[in-house]
């Protein structure tokens, strides 16, 4: 990077830096409305600060919002709007200040509307965002305050934002929310949630109420979805020393959200991809991130880091205290498995993956999930006991403050002699992962010795094997052990492993039957018959590798098991019916009348009335059908301007591609006229790009 850019990178953070200094907001007290077809929001702010010393300009950021009755002390006074601030520089005085304004948005990002009619949703994402897209805040994580937000809308939704919910009233057909805090936060985790939701409410063992949310159509989903919940709240506070710090704790699946989840303080928004059934339980489920965003009311919310340098005291933690809970739900053999499998995505990526953990530029896999192996090896070398006190010490010392990496190695040296600065050296500043280091910590563990035993045994002959094999997958050994021995298996031809396969089929649990199913190239006829059982098997994902398999290898059977899984839906991206539907589509001989039904049906999953993951996911087998399907192609057009970003880079490579064909090309330049505005800009940029 250019000096040039450095510094003007620098600038924004330098001048926080030291309005922070000189000027301390408190409170800031909001009365919002939302107007869902406007895709706005308008309000009243006032904000309380103290001015400690002399300071020119006062700075809010806020991005292309309109201000109006601005005043402060109660006089209205001269402001400058510079669409990214709002800069005071009159009416304040040493000491305490109040500030009001009025002022209106029509975010283009942090603040979305989702869905339509009865499933229409408001959220925001503030973490990487800015909450001053939606809120005049800041957007520098060291400016914590008090927020209370009022908010404003129709009435017969659930509207959530931080804190206690202190008063609900009535107003002609809206509803008026009013949240109240009484701990300061940075910006970034100010929140609000806006759907149709039931919500059912538990109690922890320290009193905490535990606030659960789910769409209506969803309630029958509610335990698998939030099972374990309350018992990683209770193992939290008892494992971590500290109560947790706020009143109350909630969490809210929203649709078609940015990440898996938010730790927005007291209130986390999660993927709605997590509500599952208990099915959907046995695929994907909700714990780890559960978990993760439960561990930043601690680490984060209430002690947050200074700068991005120091980014991993947050995710770091949340990433190593949610494997702590798996532990707790699921046992040791379970979470050092985890910790082996993150030890082995480390070692893989340190090739290229050359930034350090003290470093804002390091990857997102560095600072959680290196984060997480620094504070394992840390806590294995200090002792659990004395790591458990240095962090309790830490946070108390710390709450509702910014902290560095110091900070918290301080601590640890008032409880251990362990030599926090070689440790520094080695697992924060240098970029390489400590595998001598870890593997160390792992072998202290018998089931991951065994582990390494078995998965040496690749490097040797089936005949020299197989005996081990045989009690391996009789034995009851934690289903890694099992799995692995699958994959070894795929090498060997099929008759000579066929009675350990039949053997594995009979007597092992979930993950290792979907392995057999996995790694099955060819289903053998005399394996017919066993490979049918994963048709039964409680897993979404192992049905649908089955589905097309069998679908695949036995053209005269197409129609039978199509009549076996027809009424089959699966994950939240309906993973089952996706593919019946394009399968029966592709079957030649398959209910001939009902075609143009099952296309239509298809087709509508892409259209922008699903959630992004199901529309793409129709996409993909539209395309796979027929390439030319102008239909499917309006449609993977206009997920180009889908907020989120994962369904757009899916957009674009695809489209990039299929401009290679000159008659794609064609029927995309046809297509721009007929496109409004924001797709037309998109698609011209990709036709315009050089190739």
């Amino acid at each position: 990077m250019k000096l040039q850019s450095y510094l003007l990178l620098l600038i924004p953070c330098l001048i926080f830096g030291q309005q922070n200094t000189k000027v301390d907001f408190k409170t800031a007290t909001s009365n919002l409305t939302l107007n869902f077809d406007q895709q706005s929001i308008s309000g009243t702010v006032s904000y309380e600060f103290e001015v400690k010393s002399s300071i020119d300009t006062i700075r809010i950021d806020a991005i292309n919002m309109n201000f109006t009755n601005l005043k402060i002390n109660n006089k209205v006074v001269v402001f400058k709007n510079s669409g990214k601030e709002l800069q005071l520089f009159k009416g304040y005085k040493k000491g305490k200040n109040t500030l009001t304004f009025e002022y209106k948005a029509t975010p283009k990002q942090t603040l979305y509307f989702v869905g339509e009619g009865d499933g229409k949703q408001i959220w925001t994402q503030g973490q990487g965002k800015y909450t001053s897209h939606w809120l005049p805040s800041f957007d520098d994580e060291n400016e914590k305050v008090i927020f209370n937000n009022t908010i404003t809308f129709e009435n017969g939704y659930e509207v959530v934002s931080n804190g206690v919910l202190a008063a609900k009233s009535i107003k002609d057909s809206l509803i008026i929310w009013n949240y109240q805090m009484t701990h300061p936060m940075s910006s970034y985790l100010v929140m609000m949630a806006i759907g149709k939701f039931q919500k059912e409410t538990k109690v922890a063992n320290s009193g905490t109420p535990l606030e659960y949310y789910i769409a209506p159509n969803d309630v029958s989903k509610f335990e698998p979805t939030y099972r374990y919940s309350q018992q990683i709240f209770d193992f939290f506070e008892n494992e971590i020393g500290v109560p947790y710090p706020w009143e109350v704790y909630r969490q809210i699946p929203v649709k078609d959200f940015l990440y898996a989840g938010m730790e927005n303080t007291t209130s986390t928004l999660f993927a709605q991809d997590f509500v599952v059934d208990s099915i959907g339980f046995n695929d994907r489920n909700y714990i780890n991130v559960n978990a993760h965003e439960l561990a930043h009311q601690w680490f984060g919310d209430m002690v947050t880091a200074k700068s991005g340098e120091h980014h991993w005291l947050q995710e770091g933690f949340a990433t190593y205290y949610a494997l702590l809970a798996e532990e707790k739900v699921f046992g040791s053999e379970h979470f050092n498995f985890q910790l082996y499998e993150i030890a082995e995505r480390l070692i893989g990526a340190s090739r290229t993956d050359t930034i350090p953990i003290l470093n804002p530029k390091a990857s997102s896999l560095t600072f959680y999930q290196k984060g997480a192996w620094a504070l394992h090896y840390l806590r294995e070398n200090v002792g659990h006991e004395n790591f458990q006190k240095a962090v309790k010490s830490y946070l108390l010392k710390y709450q509702f403050k910014n902290v560095e990496t110091d900070d918290f190695l301080a601590e640890i040296n008032k409880v251990s002699d362990f030599d926090t600065q070689k440790f520094k050296k080695e697992w924060l500043e240098s970029a390489v992962f400590q595998t001598k280091d870890a593997l160390a910590v792992l072998n202290k563990g018998p089931f991951i010795r065994a582990y390494f035993e078995v998965s040496g045994l690749s490097e040797k002959s089936f005949s020299e094997t197989e005996f081990t094999y045989r009690n391996l997958l009789k034995g009851n050994g934690f289903y890694p052990l099992k799995e692995e021995v699958i994959y070894q298996l795929q090498s060997v031809p099929y008759e000579n492993k066929k009675e350990l396969l039949k053997f594995a089929m009979q007597n092992s649990g979930i993950r290792v039957r979907q392995a057999i199913a996995k790694t099955t190239r060819e289903i053998p006829d005399d394996f017919k018959s066993n490979y049918l059982t994963f048709f039964e098997d409680a897993s979404y994902i192992t049905r649908e590798i089955a589905l097309n398999k069998y679908w695949s290898d036995f053209p005269e059977e197409r129609i039978s098991v199509l009549n076996k899984s027809r009424n089959w839906v699966g994950l939240n991206d309906k993973n089952l019916r996706v593919l019946w539907l394009t399968l029966a589509l592709a079957t030649k001989d398959f209910e001939q009348d009902k075609k143009v039904a099952y296309y239509e049906e298809l087709l509508d999953y892409a259209t922008p009335n699903y959630e992004s993951n199901l529309r793409q996911n129709a996409v993909t087998k539209l395309l796979f059908l027929d390439k030319n399907d102008q239909n499917t192609l309006k449609y993977l057009v206009n997920a180009l301007v889908s907020h989120k970003w994962q369904f757009v880079k899916f957009a674009r490579e695809n489209i990039r591609n299929l401009l290679k064909s000159d008659i794609h090309r064609t029927f995309f330049e046809k297509m721009v006229p007929q496109l409004p505005e924001r797709e037309k800009i998109q698609l011209e940029r990709l036709i315009t790009e050089k190739i």
